[in-house]
């Protein structure tokens, strides 16, 4: 086969695969399990090609279906690969060591988070020695105005999608019978002028009752807020004051890491 020939088949790929990933971004994009009829739309394709489509995806685990509703949504695999690509980012390599170093300083667990397609999400997780009983891990999408991770990203990040999910979780929380957040604009302000104040969030018992955490932003060369430290634990052994060596141990992480990115600024 003439070399022109052998070059034009290596890039001719597959072409099912470019049909289907449509569905794929359809879904990651719109963040919440969709019907069938609406995913097809989304993607441009009719609903019996959808289908086609989204019965192997199931198989391999790049979509679930949900039993009761019929709705489909990311599978495990899809999630393995996003946290596989998170965690390749330069920012969370570099963090994973100061990551350890600030667990074995404080005897606390502590994490790390970027913002996802769901919202913030989870992809390092350091237990402490005295484990907590908590229901987070790797792979866990925090609440945006009630946890110390959401609230770091609201407050130091300038992602239009943050803001996006900002109102929608405001609309949510204006309507809630149990506060556990900010339910106004205002409300909100405050949180976020606290937070830059002391340059870090902070959440009392607001996620999970009786477990403080403390969360600074880490920025890059840019000033761009690219991860999140955390550090958390039991409120009786984890004080929830802004002065306390906690707070001042993962500020200085987060300094540290910044730095290490080229950030050239200041946290406050």
């Amino acid at each position: 086969m003439p070399d022109a020939e052998k070059d034009e088949d290596s890039r001719q790929g597959v072409q099912s695969i470019e049909v289907g990933v449509p569905l794929l971004q359809a879904l990651a994009e719109h963040g919440a399990p969709m019907m069938l009829r609406d995913l097809a739309l989304k993607s441009g394709m009719p609903a019996a090609k959808a289908h086609r489509y989204l019965v192997s995806f199931v198989r391999t685990g790049l979509v679930v279906q949900d039993a009761h509703s019929g709705r489909y949504d990311l599978g495990h695999f899809a999630l393995e690969l996003g946290l596989a690509s998170l965690a390749r980012l330069d920012a969370v390599r570099a963090a994973t060591p100061l990551l350890d170093a600030l667990n074995e300083e404080l005897g606390e667990t502590v994490a790390l988070a970027v913002w996802g397609n769901m919202g913030p999400t989870i992809v390092r997780w350091v237990e402490s020695r005295r484990p907590i009983n908590v229901n987070l891990r790797t792979g866990a999408v925090m609440p945006l105005l009630h946890s110390a991770i959401g609230l770091c990203f609201v407050s130091f990040s300038d992602s239009p999608q943050v803001a996006a999910r900002v109102e929608a979780e405001l609309a949510i929380n204006a309507t809630a019978t149990e506060k556990r957040g900010p339910a106004n604009r205002a409300e909100l302000d405050n949180v976020i002028a606290e937070a830059r104040q002391h340059g870090m969030s902070r959440a009392v018992g607001s996620v999970l009752p009786g477990v403080n955490a403390f969360c600074a932003p880490i920025f890059d060369h840019e000033g761009k807020m690219v991860v999140a430290i955390t550090a958390l634990g039991p409120a009786s052994l984890f004080p929830s004051s802004w002065s306390g060596p906690i707070p001042r141990a993962v500020a200085s992480a987060a300094q540290s890491l910044s730095r290490r990115l080229g950030w050239a600024g200041k946290h406050s």
